[in-house]
């Protein structure tokens, strides 16, 4: 944008000199390109602990300071402002982020959106086995990994997008549930964390991801061992939000950090760790950040969490159904 970021701000930045995060890791949604630019933009210094969205919000309330700021899914945005866990703050460029995708007051904003993806180990599955479709999951040998489907909302909206594909909703995920339950008792669910170390250790063969993590992991560790598709009969796109620490050390340098993810440059930044930005409609971006992206006609069957205050609910009781229903056949 052609406007400058509030001088005072910056100064007010500058000297608290250091900003604390969670849940915002180097190889995520390539923050490191956020951290290097803070650090040479403004001389902030940053440490991050890479937590899901419901630790993030505990570490929050238990530690008051423990974080300057905080990136957790879109479902946990009203519950953190419910809580009394953060502070409001409207960057520059607030008219352009939707109004589904933010806060009234400012309290959280997505930043991006993420599509939740099947990445496919092609070492370990055969061809004519690969899963383009849920109902195509549902009919393998291989083991599939989702993650901690009580803590984290990439993993539980992983069981929304299953539902989704089986015809059910925010308020109905027991399509999804029965898929999982079936998994589990074929012993081929797996408890291993897609993450990009047991990605690279060949402990996974399907890994259920938003598709920035899953192009991240499949870019880092090699590409041509890895396919990564948004299943074609159903998928969700959901979102993190920035969340400001109530209490945070450095209040500044953390409104500081969320106007410049907000800028064309942050936007970019996460684009070039295959997340669409949230700004996406406003933004001419850069062609190698453009390329990061999957094509856009693979989320042809993708839809937004429509029932936001169905879905938030349902999250308050997935983990005791996951662990009724799905992790009980496993042992």
């Amino acid at each position: 944008m052609a406007d400058t970021i509030d001088t005072a701000l910056v100064d007010a930045a500058k000297k608290e000199g250091a900003v604390s995060s969670a849940g915002m890791p180097d190889n995520w949604a390539n923050w490191k390109g956020t951290w290097e630019d803070l650090a040479s933009r403004y001389g902030l210094k940053h440490t991050d602990r890479d937590l899901s969205s419901a630790q993030q919000l505990a570490k929050f309330e238990a530690e008051k300071n423990g974080a300057d700021i905080g990136d957790i899914g879109a479902a946990f945005g009203p519950i953190a402002v419910t809580k009394g866990l953060t502070q409001a703050f409207k960057p520059r460029t607030w008219d352009q982020i939707p109004a589904w995708a933010k806060d009234s007051d400012g309290h959280w904003m997505l930043a991006y959106t993420g599509t939740i993806a099947f990445i496919v180990n092609k070492q370990l599955v055969k061809e004519g086995e690969r899963p383009e479709t849920w109902h195509h999951l549902a009919r393998g040998t291989y083991k599939v990994a989702i993650g901690d489907v009580g803590t984290a909302a990439q993993a539980a909206c992983g069981v929304l997008a299953a539902a989704i594909a089986y015809k059910g909703d925010e308020s109905n995920i027991e399509p999804a549930l029965q898929l999982f339950t079936r998994l589990a008792q074929q012993q081929r669910l797996s408890l291993a964390n897609p993450t990009i170390q047991s990605l690279e250790k060949g402990e996974i063969a399907v890994g259920i991801l938003w598709d920035f993590n899953a192009l991240s992991y499949r870019n880092h560790i090699d590409a041509d061992r890895f396919e990564v598709l948004i299943p074609s009969d159903g998928s969700i796109t959901s979102g993190y939000s920035t969340v400001i620490n109530k209490h945070a050390k450095n209040p500044n340098a953390a409104k500081l950090t969320r106007e410049f993810i907000l800028s064309d440059v942050g936007q970019a930044h996460l684009a070039r760790g295959h997340a669409r930005p949230i700004r996406a409609e406003h933004l001419k971006l850069p062609a190698d950040a453009q390329a990061k992206l999957l094509p856009s006609e693979q989320y042809a069957a993708t839809q937004p969490i429509k029932n936001a205050d169905a879905w938030e609910s349902t999250l308050k009781k997935l983990p005791q159904l996951w662990q009724e229903q799905v992790i009980i056949e496993m042992e």
